[in-house]
């Protein structure tokens, strides 16, 4: 899995946003404090955008889409791809164990079978998708993901937490 911060935006405008509640200056101070108080305390976090370029298997990407608000997704397309080039073990999560799986799939693609290739595909398979969130959705995968049995979850919310602005408003120290 690799997980490459884009950009992040809205930081200061999120604080702005804080302020005009407490008729003050915007403080990273008080987002700090209302960033895990939750019941729309912490909506500001909604307002910091984030945008991630993911390479994860397609195993992975079916967990991911339980996170649907606060996240769009431009991905690489299978069909359309697929059949261009022929796959090697480096194209799946953890390499691929099988050879005659991966020399069916060969076959196939030399066929320009994409619909075959796609019906066998295994959930290893690595894709690669652009990832517009926020700081909101992040928090919640990273608290609900951070410790789980699939590797890739720990693996991407470290990730996350090594390459954004402001790590301390989506994992509590």
């Amino acid at each position: 899995m690799l997980v490459n911060l884009i950009r992040e935006a809205g930081y200061d405008e999120a604080l702005l946003g804080i302020s005009l509640s407490y008729n003050s200056k915007p403080s990273p101070k008080v987002a700090e404090k209302l960033a895990f108080k939750g019941d729309g305390h912490n909506k500001f976090l909604e307002s910091i955008v984030v945008w991630l370029d993911v390479q994860a298997s397609r195993g992975w990407w079916q967990q991911e889409a339980t996170y649907r608000v606060g996240i769009t997704r431009q991905s690489e397309s299978t069909m359309h791809t697929m059949t261009k080039h022929e796959l090697t073990s480096s194209n799946f999560e953890g390499g691929i164990q099988v050879k005659a799986l991966l020399d069916a799939l060969n076959l196939h693609i030399r066929a320009g079978d994409w619909l075959w290739v796609k019906r066998h595909l295994p959930e290893s398979f690595l894709q690669r998708r652009i990832v517009c969130t926020n700081y909101a959705t992040l928090q919640r995968m990273i608290r609900q993901r951070e410790n789980h049995r699939l590797p890739e979850w720990p693996e991407f919310c470290r990730q996350v937490l090594e390459q954004v602005e402001h790590p301390g408003l989506l994992k509590e120290a």
